[in-house]
């Protein structure tokens, strides 16, 4: 089975990727807070069924990292798992690594600076555009919740779409394939 893992945050400053304004005024945005407080939602998706975990996080670090591990294997019980996952230093620490092994989840790591790869990436993009772009002030417990609804109520066949594993340009559609 492969699976691949990413996580994204969210702050209490949202993107803005567009914004209303009568014509000739400037659109006001307003800033609050510190800036500090924010929430790192990871996801973990199965690229053959489109199946998928989500883990939500004041900060991911390895005890994050090794409560998803465990969730995996409890979720995709009895699987070969191969993760393949970026360098992020939770995924990297020896603890870590070493609990994958325990498991039976077999690591593979993408390059760096090659988050085109990582499918999971791509469901960031409809998420920060669709659910938590624009807000002005959002409250951020509500604005994660809305993220993990919205990608837990996509189908799995779009949740791949989304994520570009159903393209005929998907780096590993041979293996797919011969998957079946």
């Amino acid at each position: 089975m492969i699976l691949f893992i990413d996580s994204t945050w969210f702050t209490e400053i949202p993107p803005l990727r567009a914004l209303w304004a009568p014509i000739g005024e400037q659109a006001r945005v307003p800033i609050t807070g510190e800036h500090e407080d924010r929430r790192t939602l990871a996801g973990v998706l199965n690229i053959k069924t489109g199946d998928y975990l989500q883990y939500i996080s004041a900060h991911f670090n390895q005890t994050d990292f090794q409560a998803m591990l465990r969730l995996m294997r409890a979720h995709w019980r009895g699987w070969h798992i191969v993760l393949f996952l970026d360098k992020h230093p939770a995924h990297r620490a020896k603890a870590s690594r070493q609990l994958a092994r325990d498991l039976g989840i077999e690591l593979r790591w993408l390059p760096t600076a090659c988050s085109e790869l990582n499918p999971v990436d791509h469901l960031w993009r409809p998420v920060k555009q669709d659910v938590a772009a624009n807000e002005g002030t959002p409250e951020l417990d509500a604005t994660v919740t809305r993220a993990w609804k919205y990608l837990e109520t996509m189908s799995p066949r779009e949740r791949l779409r989304k994520a570009g594993v159903l393209s005929d340009s998907f780096w590993l559609k041979d293996v797919l394939d011969e998957l079946g």
